[in-house]
């Protein structure tokens, strides 16, 4: 996957080609992120590509996807496996998301640390509800989407400041991610 999604091949097979370019990218990059590709490479390729406005959209839309996927391979195959063997493991997920399922995603997603394909799995094992998980990623998402896309985008432009920037919200998405962090740790 990392010689499919790179910048030579963005080049040739998706910046310009207008709609199925789009469509292209989506695919790779929902099909890609549900493999375990990290996220941040998908982002960065979106800003390449499109920009940072169109870019982050389309990032967080084939993120999405590569959520929902994973998701749901693990709820339908690997929940009857994984619940009898590691069941105090999953556990542990479920007391975590249980109180506040969405902002606790939002929290996950927030914090610069962990695993976005593993999170995804173990929220499918668990008894998590769909709806507010992929809610709560998607928030949780935009913060690091748009810093990637703001640096694949530099690299198109060249400009400087927006690494600047792009160093800037992603401190900022840990310091809210922290305070979310906080404030429902103490509440439990």
């Amino acid at each position: 996957l990392g010689e499919l999604l790179s910048e030579a091949w963005m080049d040739r097979e998706v910046r310009g080609k207008g709609i199925s370019g789009e469509l292209l990218y989506l695919g790779v990059a929902g099909v890609a992120t549900a493999l375990a590709l990290p996220r941040q490479v998908v982002s960065f390729l979106g800003g390449y590509a499109f920009g940072v406005v169109y870019g982050t959209l389309l990032a967080l839309a084939g993120t999405g996807i590569g959520c929902v996927l994973s998701f749901w391979y693990s709820r339908v195959i690997g929940r009857p496996l994984v619940s009898s063997r590691l069941g105090a493991r999953v556990q542990r997920v479920e007391d975590f998301l249980a109180a506040h399922p969405f902002w606790m995603t939002v929290l996950i997603r927030l914090l610069p640390v962990g695993n976005n394909f593993l999170t995804n799995l173990a929220a499918g094992v668990s008894r998590v509800s769909p709806r507010p998980f992929f809610l709560g990623s998607l928030l949780g998402y935009v913060p690091q989407t748009l810093v990637f896309a703001l640096a694949g985008s530099g690299v198109n432009v060249g400009a400087a400041w927006r690494i600047g920037i792009a160093a800037a919200l992603f401190v900022a998405s840990g310091v809210i991610g922290t305070s979310l962090y906080r404030k429902y740790r103490h509440g439990r």
